[in-house]
């Protein structure tokens, strides 16, 4: 296989780990845990798992020999960059404790591990993917491990490779479903641990003890460097309009952490759209509006970034979508369907351009729901902000001209060569999993924190997943699922945005941070997000 000259510089790169991890590692276990809702419901459903204490991990004068041990890992869910580090960590660990430990790794994701596909992940394989981006070393894919035959199959294959423990990589449907394994494994005392490690680029699965999932700050990096890219040619044209959506369908992290490195004319927000009830309408007007005060100041070019899922967090859209979701259920046709709908969905549908009503129609998913990914919100926005500024014009309101060019940016990031932070943290993921291995733990997610300092001064250890869950539908039916953390009104990086915002929607005050920096400056290679950077105050 050829390689690029990064991809040779880069496999030479040696990820920094926290002092705690760097020689012989002790154990110090913390207060016992609660979930943060539904205590008693989890608590049922989790009575091996449930209350476990938090675990930190800190320097012990002499590292011991461990026995040999044989661990297998899979890969769950989307792309997210640092996940080969994952394993890379992972396979030092393990060697570090004993030579003769082994690394399986099962194929094609959580269904690798039901259909008994694997392969033994040696130092030969490994070196091959160190600091690079992709899951592509073993692949990945999104079966849910959630049926008792499921795991069964597990054990079955665990007992073939002698495998003691499954550390499953993935978000929060992820480890939400290692939970209930670690949960099963324990009450059949197969003598299998199961530990989970915090990925997604969408960065809602954070917490107290997850200060930030892995993949989050490369993908933004990525983003923001195209965002950069497109803010110059908007300022050197000086006459286009760019919408840009951005990954995130049930949080606005993404769009968000990038509205903070670029600083653009708008950035959206859904969950302050779902707060202040915000209508399409007065987002429309809103935009409508920024494009008439800075045409107004000869300026007729800007940048709007625009989260994923936003149109679900839209108080009439979400009506109109259930409403369509469940009389496509029963109606025969599309037609049927639309002359049933209630007289406000009605007039919300009619609203709408032709072609997102047909997405919002024809596009459906395997349970019957609206395949919000594929509705492309930056053209609705387009074309309604266009209508709009054309009623402005014959009200003497908007003077100039307006020209909206959209683009979504998601999988451009999801692969990309890990960030230095990325590359560092992921790895020291992978390796304090194995110490949570070597110390016997089940139910637990590998924690990394202090994360804006050193990565020499990084807090490492564990924490169980059950701390995490709550109740919520699903389906139908309630189930315990990880919370996902929503961007917080009240946090310090909304806060930073909002109170900037309205310069930067009538000023061009545009940042350009340019491609990840791999090699450099401390100061401009190692930098932490700017959602963890004012988190943590620092």
């Amino acid at each position: 296989m050829t390689k690029s000259a990064l991809q040779i510089a880069r496999a030479a790169y040696q990820p920094k780990l926290p002092k705690a991890l760097q020689g012989g590692v002790a154990l110090k276990e913390g207060k016992a845990t609660q979930s943060v809702a539904d205590q008693e419901e989890i608590k049922k459903l989790f009575p091996n798992t449930y209350g476990m204490p938090l675990i930190t991990f800190e320097a012990a004068a002499s590292k011991a020999e461990a026995p040999a041990i044989n661990v297998g890992v899979i890969l769950s869910g989307g792309q997210a960059p640092g996940g080969h580090n994952v394993i890379s960590g992972l396979f030092d660990g393990l060697k570090s404790l004993n030579k003769d430990s082994k690394l399986y790794g099962f194929l094609g994701g959580p269904s690798g591990l039901i259909d008994h596909k694997y392969m033994e992940l040696t130092s030969d394989i490994i070196d091959e993917y160190r600091n690079t981006g992709g899951f592509d070393i073993i692949g990945s894919g999104r079966t849910k491990l959630e049926e008792t035959e499921q795991f069964d199959k597990g054990i079955e294959i665990c007992n073939k490779l002698n495998i003691k423990a499954l550390v499953i990589i993935g978000g929060d449907d992820s480890n939400t479903n290692a939970c209930v394994l670690a949960e099963y494994y324990l009450q059949k005392k197969c003598g299998i641990q199961v530990i989970g490690c915090p990925k997604t680029i969408d960065g809602d699965l954070k917490n107290e003890m997850i200060e930030t999932s892995f993949g989050f700050d490369t993908a933004c990096k990525v983003y923001s460097e195209v965002i950069g890219n497109i803010m110059r040619d908007a300022n050197s044209a000086k006459k286009y309009w760019h919408f840009i959506k951005l990954m995130g369908r049930s949080a606005s992290h993404i769009a968000l952490e990038c509205g903070l490195q670029t600083q653009p004319n708008i950035c959206i927000v859904s969950e302050e759209v779902e707060e202040k009830k915000m209508t399409l309408d007065a987002i429309v007007s809103n935009i409508a509006n920024t494009v008439a005060a800075r045409a107004a100041n000869g300026n007729n070019f800007g940048v709007v970034l625009i989260p994923e899922g936003l149109i679900e967090f839209i108080p009439e859209m979400k009506v109109l979508i259930k409403e369509l979701n469940d009389l496509l259920a029963e109606c025969s046709d599309v037609k049927c369907a639309v002359s049933k709908l209630s007289a406000t969905s009605a007039a919300v549908y009619a609203s709408l351009p032709e072609g997102i009503q047909k997405q919002l129609t024809l596009d459906r998913d395997p349970h019957g729901n609206v395949q919000v990914s594929l509705i492309e919100t930056e053209k609705l926005l387009i074309e309604m902000v266009k209508v709009k500024l054309d009623s402005m014009k014959a009200e003497g309101k908007y003077v100039g001209k307006f020209s909206g060019l959209g683009h979504f940016f998601g999988y451009e990031g999801r692969c990309a060569a890990p960030s230095n932070f990325d590359a560092d943290y992921c790895y020291a993921l992978g390796f304090n999993a194995t110490q949570l291995i070597a110390s016997g733990k089940t139910g637990y997610m590998s924690s990394v924190r202090n994360t804006t300092a050193p990565a020499d001064q990084w807090i490492a250890g564990g924490v169980p997943v059950t701390m995490m869950m709550n109740m919520e539908k699903r389906h139908g039916a309630m189930k315990p699922v990880i919370q996902k953390a929503l961007v917080r009104l009240d946090g310090a990086p909304f806060k930073k945005l909002a109170e900037n915002r309205e310069k930067w929607a009538i000023d061009t005050c545009y940042v350009y941070p340019g491609p990840i920096q791999y090699f450099g400056p401390t100061e401009v290679c190692d930098q932490p997000t700017k959602t963890l950077a004012l988190e943590q105050a620092k």
